[in-house]
C-alpha cells in the first residue's frame, strides 16, 4: 500500500512503460534523462520517442562536472544549463554547408545547422555514421552508445541532411559550398618503439574496428581512456555482463536486498576468468586510471582489477620482438622487463588528422575545423560535440 518510486537507467519511455506495466513501480522518476532532452515528455506523448536525445550515462558533463565544482550540462546536449547562451535559431541567411566527417563533431554539426534551415551535406569514407562511437559502443560497459547512434541517424533524417557515405572527399569536392567544415577527427599516434612494425602488434583501431585476432597474452601500451576500452573488451568474451542481468550481479557481488543486508551477496563479487591475461602499461609515473572520469573511473579500475589486469607506470619501452614487450623503469631505465606477449596493443595517444583542411587552407579556402581535427585530446565526444553545436549556432 507504500506508493514506489524508482529510478536509474530509465531513459526510454518504453523502459518506463515497461516497468509500470509489471507493476515492478507505481511511478518512474528520471534526471540525467532530462538533461539530455528537456522535452523527453513531450516527444513521447507525441508518439516521437526515436527523437528524444538518449542519456548514456557517461557522467562526463553532468555528475562529473557537479563535483568539479562546473555548471552541470550534458556531452549529448551542449545546450543543458546553457540554454540562454547557446542559442538555436532560425538562419538569417540559408546557406550550402559541407562537413567531412560524420563522427560526433561532423553530426552535432549538420543536425544543428539543417535544423536552423541550412542546406547540409555530410561526407565520410566509412560507410555508416559515428565515427569513433562505433569503436566505443563494442565496449563492455558501453551499450548505450548503441543508441546514441541511432539518435544521430534519426535526426540526420529527420533534419533533411544529405548524406555522401563510403566517399574519400577531396577538396575538388567541396567546390561551390558556402562554408566547408572539416571534422575529420584523429588518426593514432606512433609511439616509436623499436620492432612496433611486427606481425604481433595492433593499433586499438585493429582491435575494436576491424576486430583482428588478439592472442591470450596480450600487452596494452597506454592507459587512458582507449587504453581501459581496450583492455576492458580483451578480457570480456561472449555476453557482455552489462546485458546479462545474472552475470552481472554475480561479478559485483549483488544480492536480493529482501535476502541480504543491503543487497550485497554473502560470497561477493564471483568474477567469470578474465578472457585474457593483459598487461596495461603507461609511461606516466603515477596510478594508470587517474585521470578517468571522476565518477565512473573507480568503475572501470575496480573492473579491471577483478580481471587481474596488471597495471603499470612509469615505464619505459625498450622494445617489442617475438617474446613480447621489453620494458623498464623510470629516468634511469631500471629494472629490464620482458612482458610475455602474444599480442601487444598500441593506445599510445592521437594526432589530428588534419590533411584535408591543410590542403584546403593550402589553397585560400576558408575552413572551419572542429572536434578531434582541431584538437586531438582523448577521444572526447563531449568536447566534440559541443563544438559542433556552437559553431553551427553561429553560422
Amino acid at each position: 500500500g507504500i506508493p514506489v518510486i524508482t529510478s536509474n537507467r530509465i531513459n526510454t519511455p518504453e523502459v518506463g512503460e515497461d516497468i509500470l506495466a509489471q507493476g515492478a513501480a507505481d511511478m518512474v522518476s528520471m534526471a540525467r534523462p532530462f538533461l539530455a532532452d528537456p522535452d523527453f515528455v513531450a516527444k513521447a506523448a507525441a508518439g516521437r520517442a526515436a527523437t528524444i536525445a538518449p542519456c548514456i550515462a557517461c557522467n562526463q558533463a553532468c555528475l562529473d562536472h557537479t563535483f568539479s565544482g562546473k555548471i552541470s550540462s550534458c556531452l549529448v546536449n551542449p545546450r543543458a544549463c546553457f540554454e540562454t547562451e547557446l542559442l538555436i535559431e532560425p538562419a538569417d541567411k540559408v546557406k550550402t554547408i559541407a562537413i567531412v566527417g560524420a563522427g560526433p563533431a561532423g553530426l552535432s554539426t549538420a543536425i544543428t545547422a539543417a535544423q536552423r534551415g541550412h542546406n547540409v551535406t555530410l561526407f565520410d569514407r566509412a560507410d555508416r555514421i559515428g565515427g569513433q562511437l562505433n569503436m566505443a559502443r563494442v565496449i563492455p560497459g558501453k551499450e548505450e552508445f548503441h543508441g546514441l547512434v541511432a539518435w544521430f541517424e534519426t535526426m540526420v533524417a529527420e533534419a533533411g541532411v544529405t548524406l555522401r557515405l563510403g566517399q574519400a572527399v577531396s577538396a575538388h569536392d567541396l567546390v561551390g559550398f558556402d562554408e566547408v567544415i572539416i571534422a575529420t577527427g584523429v588518426i593514432p599516434r606512433d609511439p616509436g618503439i623499436p620492432g612496433e612494425d611486427a606481425a604481433n602488434v595492433l593499433s586499438y583501431i585493429d582491435v575494436l574496428r576491424d576486430k583482428a585476432p588478439v592472442g591470450r597474452r596480450v600487452a596494452v601500451i597506454g592507459a587512458g581512456g582507449i587504453g581501459f576500452d581496450v583492455a576492458e573488451f580483451l578480457v570480456h568474451e561472449g555476453h557482455s555482463p552489462t546485458e546479462d542481468l545474472t552475470l552481472w550481479r554475480s561479478e559485483w557481488g549483488v544480492g536480493d536486498p529482501s535476502e541480504t543486508r543491503g543487497g550485497l551477496a554473502p560470497q561477493g563479487p564471483q568474477p567469470t576468468p578474465p578472457a585474457r591475461e593483459v598487461t596495461l602499461l603507461q609511461r606516466k609515473a603515477e596510478r594508470p586510471g587517474k585521470r578517468l572520469g571522476k565518477t565512473t573511473g573507480w568503475i572501470h579500475r575496480a573492473a579491471l582489477r577483478m580481471k587481474d589486469v596488471k597495471m603499470l607506470g612509469g615505464v619505459n619501452y625498450e622494445g617489442i620482438d617475438e617474446a613480447g614487450l621489453h620494458i623498464s623503469f623510470g629516468e634511469a631505465r631500471e629494472k629490464p622487463t620482458l612482458i610475455e606477449a602474444d599480442t601487444i596493443v598500441l593506445c599510445a595517444g592521437q594526432l589530428s588528422e588534419r590533411s584535408l583542411a591543410d590542403t584546403l587552407e593550402a589553397a585560400g579556402v576558408a575552413v572551419h575545423v572542429i572536434g578531434g581535427a582541431d584538437v586531438a585530446a582523448e577521444l572526447d565526444a563531449k568536447r566534440a560535440i559541443d563544438q559542433g553545436t556552437r559553431l553551427a549556432a553561429a553560422l
